[in-house]
């Protein structure tokens, strides 16, 4: 019987020890998010998401006592919306740091234009 191989991408950052994991592995439902006074795209059972396309979503959620953003595609089944294997989860920190870096992302991708 062949088994399934699991994968995960890796980025180590070379300033410090921090690591950033890709997973690309089916997620378990996560408990429902808590709500903000933020205006959000709509509402779907786990809570409050932010549309970013229709099929991608960003979502803030709680995993065993820790605030994440949860940038991730999804994909329709049975007339439900339903998250799917591609995207990222990223915690508090490594989400502000992202927050800090948009100004030179942004400069990167002008010269490139």
């Amino acid at each position: 019987m062949a088994s399934k191989r699991k994968s995960k991408a890796v980025i180590e950052d070379s300033d410090s020890d921090d690591q950033l994991v890709i997973d690309e592995e089916p997620r378990k439902k996560a408990p429902p998010a808590k709500k903000s006074k933020a205006s959000k795209s709509g509402e779907d059972d786990g809570g409050d998401f932010f549309s970013l396309t229709s099929k991608r979503r960003v979502t803030v959620s709680e995993f065993r006592g820790k605030l994440q953003v949860d940038i991730r595609e999804y994909y329709e089944a049975d007339g439900e919306m339903k998250p799917g294997r591609k995207g990222i989860c990223l915690p508090v920190d490594q989400w502000e740091k992202l927050k800090a870096l948009i100004p030179e992302i942004d400069g990167e991708l002008s010269s490139r234009r």
